[in-house]
């Protein structure tokens, strides 16, 4: 991703991600970063004048002199996520503090090639342009380079074989892209919205496809070839049906065909043993579901899973469904423009 030159170094990010938790004084700061009380002062006086930083009130410590208050401008700066469903394309608009302020969503014609999914994105992306933009995200399905942004065969798009959608996108829309499989960009959103609570954790997307997005010591991760998460094509029957992958028995199919024919609780039953697999390989203690077939029936998919689970007393797994709905990949994917933003304050 092009340099976002708003920021000039690393301390910048690390003081903007700390202010982004809500008000805090700058020795707070200089305590929660490891900077000197003198850097944090030269860092908070750039931000004020830079717009992204106010002071707001002050705080009474005691004896002494009370602190002034300093607030993230979260409006000062806006970045757009889109997520790509082989069927749909939405695009939300978010802040610095990564709330939603505004969404658009239009269908993918089938099979779409990438001319006419760029013209659409920049169709949707032109009716939310702003100048405060930093740029754009994508939350594509995989596999895909996060790294060098080329789509090399999107499972299930047959037209999309080493397409270099970053640059594509780019060209016509004029502003910074990163992309980045719909799965990873749903569990950015969840470490976002859940901070430091979350370190060890699986979001397993269930769509049109079903995928995993890896949490794992608390930073996202993407494999050798930034390729990982690609669950939904592991094994689960061996005589099953046909995948779209090309491979038969895989955990997407098995599950797809269960819920087209109406067995609602096969389908949630066939997520639970892949899940509770996830859960005995990696020792993850947070489970988060998401992806439309979960939001149409989400306590059946709650209750698929959780039966699913270990039951040990000292083996706890958390399972929930994302409140971010069906935003979640699409804000995840403007957060990971943020994210560029903030730079990587951990």
């Amino acid at each position: 991703m092009p340099n976002l030159r708003f920021l000039r170094g690393y301390n910048d990010a690390v003081v903007l991600g700390l202010a982004r938790s809500g008000a805090v004084t700058r020795v707070d700061l200089a305590e929660r970063s490891g900077l000197t009380p003198q850097a944090v002062s030269k860092v908070v006086g750039r931000l004020i004048g830079e717009g992204l930083l106010v002071e707001s009130g002050t705080r009474n410590v005691g004896v002494g002199k009370p602190r002034t208050l300093l607030k993230l401008v979260a409006d000062s700066r806006l970045a757009l996520g889109a997520q790509v469903e082989r069927d749909e394309l939405r695009v939300v608009l978010t802040d610095l503090a990564g709330d939603v302020l505004d969404r658009a969503v239009a269908p993918l014609p089938p099979d779409f090639d990438p001319p006419t999914f760029v013209a659409e994105l920049t169709r949707l992306v032109n009716g939310m342009r702003d100048d405060k933009l930093l740029g754009v995200g994508l939350g594509f399905v995989g596999p895909l380079d996060h790294r060098t942004g080329v789509i090399h065969d999107a499972t299930g798009l047959v037209k999309w074989h080493d397409v270099p959608l970053r640059e594509l996108a780019e060209d016509s829309l004029a502003l910074p892209v990163v992309l980045d499989k719909d799965t990873n960009t749903a569990i950015v959103a969840e470490a976002w919205r859940r901070g430091e609570q979350l370190r060890d954790a699986v979001l397993v997307l269930v769509g049109t496809g079903l995928g995993v997005g890896l949490l794992l010591d608390g930073q996202v991760y993407r494999g050798a070839r930034t390729n990982a998460g690609e669950f939904g094509h592991t094994t689960i029957q061996l005589d099953g049906p046909p995948c779209v992958c090309g491979r038969t028995g895989c955990i997407e199919a098995v599950h797809n065909l269960a819920a087209r024919s109406g067995d609602l609780a096969g389908a949630t039953s066939i997520v639970g043993l892949a899940v509770a697999d996830l859960v005995q390989l990696l020792d993850v203690d947070h489970v988060v579901l998401a992806g439309r077939a979960v939001l149409a029936e989400p306590e059946a998919y709650l209750a698929g899973v959780r039966a699913k689970l270990p039951t040990d007393d000292w083996l706890p797994v958390e399972v929930e469904v994302t409140p971010l709905g069906d935003d979640v990949v699409a804000a995840g994917a403007a957060m990971l423009v943020l994210s560029e933003f903030y730079g990587r304050p951990r």
